[in-house]
């Protein structure tokens, strides 16, 4: 146990201007078994530590919630969110972005060919 003016937050890393205790009251614990997955798919252990699954939710939490304030900032001048929002606040990463990109190609394949299947099945059953 440190000074607590040492400690640093989650919130420092990511730049958020707001805390995230006092700005929303969430459900604890919902991603919970997602990120055991993700974890164990990454290296960790099958069955981690409930403490850092739940540290690593409210990292993940608070990431998502900022890049959507962020996100939401911009779309406000629009009137409305878009995808395009995201993709702007994350364009520096270029990692980040290159992943979400391929993501996105990725679902509008996969709805291309659920499109192309639903009329097929159409066709065969007329």
């Amino acid at each position: 146990m440190g000074n607590p003016s040492t400690r640093t937050s989650s919130k420092s890393k990511f730049g958020s201007s707001q805390p995230s205790e006092t700005s929303f009251k969430r459900k604890q614990g919902v991603f919970q078994k997602d990120l055991q997955r993700m974890m164990y798919g990454f290296g960790d252990d099958p069955n981690p530590l409930p403490e850092t699954v739940a540290l690593v939710e409210d990292i993940v939490v608070e990431y998502v919630t900022d890049l959507t304030h962020k996100a939401q900032a911009l779309g406000s001048q629009r009137g409305k969110l878009s995808v395009e929002d995201y993709l702007y606040v994350i364009r520096k990463d270029f990692t980040k972005l290159n992943r979400c990109k391929e993501l996105l190609s990725m679902q509008k394949e996969l709805q291309q060919a659920k499109k192309a299947l639903d009329e097929e099945l159409l066709e065969k059953f007329k």
